[in-house]
């Protein structure tokens, strides 16, 4: 055989890897690429002051699962199925109103439009097939790099109709733009768990009957578990003292 006989293709090549990937998973495929939320500086992600650990050079993506495809196991596909049903496509579709499940170390989180966050609690509830009653809490997470989506709001959902299933929504907003539709409506519960997420996130819960302060003093600047919130350099209510920030604090290097 000649070079330029090995070197021509034949008709027998490997199918493109696209085609392939789709032939594979079918139209209903969903993106199962980890989202990265974050990179991670030296070894314990200290930003702000003088690295003391000597692996200030290491950059570690932070990653977040992706979207879980089916079957998710257990009692998941069954919620997700319910959820589904009862969200038609007359009026808030599931596909408008979920952007993606995620079912990782045995915990369902379920990704909902804020547009739609009304309908969704409402479906979670009252739906014969779901009637997650309780919503045991509210809590927030921030992530300054993830661009339009650095706001996340996390409500954790018991069912006691159906044996105590657990599952998650969770629901994001911009920094620019922090509101969300309060729940309080349908989990009366919440009014607590929304206002401590708006002192301590500034997310603010639209629709909520008395948005105030829950921790912090009601003309207390900021938002103290954000990740831009400085870390020091605010007067100490007691004998005086402060704590210095970061970069002028002493080095051990």
């Amino acid at each position: 055989m000649t070079d330029e006989q090995q070197s021509t293709p034949t008709q027998d090549a490997a199918p493109d890897a696209g085609t392939e990937l789709d032939r594979l998973q079918g139209p209903d495929a969903v993106d199962t690429t980890p989202v990265q939320v974050d990179v991670r500086r030296g070894q314990f992600g200290a930003a702000d002051g003088p690295d003391t650990s000597g692996y200030g050079g290491l950059r570690t993506p932070v990653l977040l699962p992706g979207a879980s495809a089916r079957p998710y196991g257990g009692y998941f596909d069954e919620v997700a199925d319910a959820l589904q049903a009862a969200l038609p496509g007359e009026g808030t579709a599931y596909q408008q109103a979920i952007e993606r499940v995620v079912v990782d170390r045995g915990e369902m989180t379920i990704f909902v439009s804020r547009e739609h966050l009304a309908e969704v609690a409402g479906a979670m509830r009252d739906d014969p097939a779901l009637r997650f009653e309780m919503c045991m809490s509210v809590s927030g997470v921030h992530f300054p790099h993830e661009a339009g989506r650095e706001l996340h709001a996390v409500y954790h959902l018991i069912s006691m109709t159906h044996d105590s299933r657990r599952v998650r929504l969770e629901v994001t907003a911009p920094d620019d733009d922090p509101h969300i539709p309060s729940v309080v409506a349908v989990w009366p519960g919440a009014d607590w768990h929304e206002r401590e997420t708006w002192d301590m996130f500034g997310i603010v819960f639209d629709g909520h009957p008395a948005l105030t302060r829950i921790l912090m003093p009601d003309d207390w600047p900021g938002h103290p578990q954000r990740k831009d919130y400085p870390l020091g350099g605010i007067p100490v209510e007691y004998k005086g003292g402060t704590i210095p920030p970061p970069d002028e604090r002493r080095s051990y290097s």
